[in-house]
């Protein structure tokens, strides 16, 4: 990336990455978001997203210091040489996905998620859910715990434990997976291609209650979840050369 004269720094609400954020201001200077050439997130993965969302409208983009608990977005923390990595970095450009939730009493929500929209059931009963894919009706019974649509970038952290696909980080595929499928049993999911507007149905909601989940941003008591990519969106992601998404995607499936 061009040069980092103007360096932004956020920190999560940790000691470990507040005091690292006092650290590194105190070397290298202290700038608002918006004037700044490139924003520094220090925490983890979760703060990391809200860091995305919340910058999204600025043309910064935006490099990641491990400072949490979980840091696949991440790079390692290190106060010295920042500027220089910062010129090295590789650049990774990555579309969220909008979602639009509509409520049972008829409410919308929208939201957007760099990770996966989720659904997830929210009493004692499984959700059972009506699965569409471009305006046509592909699965008329899901009868699951969940079900999840996820971006490259968010392949490997909800989706992967739920045993769904790790995707190449340029691969314009979006992932369909259950979680704990019941009916039809052990469905492993359907790959589609990054156009697609994914559309679920929940049936029986009130015996059945399920909520809608975008980046940790949720709604209770969906009656239908509208999920597709958002291209007019982008976030600008930095990693130190040779340890970007697409080489870190790889490495997951081999470790």
């Amino acid at each position: 990336m061009p040069a980092a004269r103007n360096i932004a720094f956020l920190a999560s609400d940790t000691e470990v990455a507040q005091s690292a954020k006092a650290a590194l201001e105190a070397q290298y200077g202290v700038h608002a978001p918006q004037d700044a050439d490139v924003i520094v997130a220090l925490g983890g993965d979760g703060f990391m997203l809200s860091t995305l969302h919340e910058t999204q409208a600025m043309d910064a983009p935006v490099y990641g210091m491990n400072r949490g608990t979980v840091g696949f977005l991440m790079n390692t923390y290190s106060e010295d040489d920042l500027i220089a990595r910062l010129e090295a970095a590789e650049e990774a450009v990555i579309n969220p996905l909008h979602m639009r939730a509509v409520t049972v009493d008829g409410k919308v929500s929208e939201a957007l998620a760099i990770n996966e929209v989720s659904l997830l059931r929210a009493g004692p009963q499984a959700a059972k859910l009506k699965i569409w894919v471009d305006g046509r009706l592909r699965m008329d019974e899901l009868v699951c715990d969940g079900v999840m649509v996820c971006t490259p970038a968010g392949s490997t952290a909800y989706n992967y434990s739920a045993h769904g696909p790790i995707l190449p980080i340029g691969s314009d595929v979006l992932a369909v997976t259950a979680v704990a499928a019941f009916r039809p049993r052990r469905w492993r999911g359907a790959l589609l291609p990054k156009s697609a507007v994914v559309r679920f149905e929940v049936v029986d909601a009130a015996k059945r209650p399920v909520m809608a989940d975008a980046d940790s941003r949720s709604v209770a008591n969906v009656a239908s979840v509208e999920v597709r990519s958002e291209p007019a969106v982008e976030h600008r992601i930095l990693f130190d050369p040779g340890h970007g998404l697409e080489e870190r995607l790889i490495q997951e499936q081999f470790s």
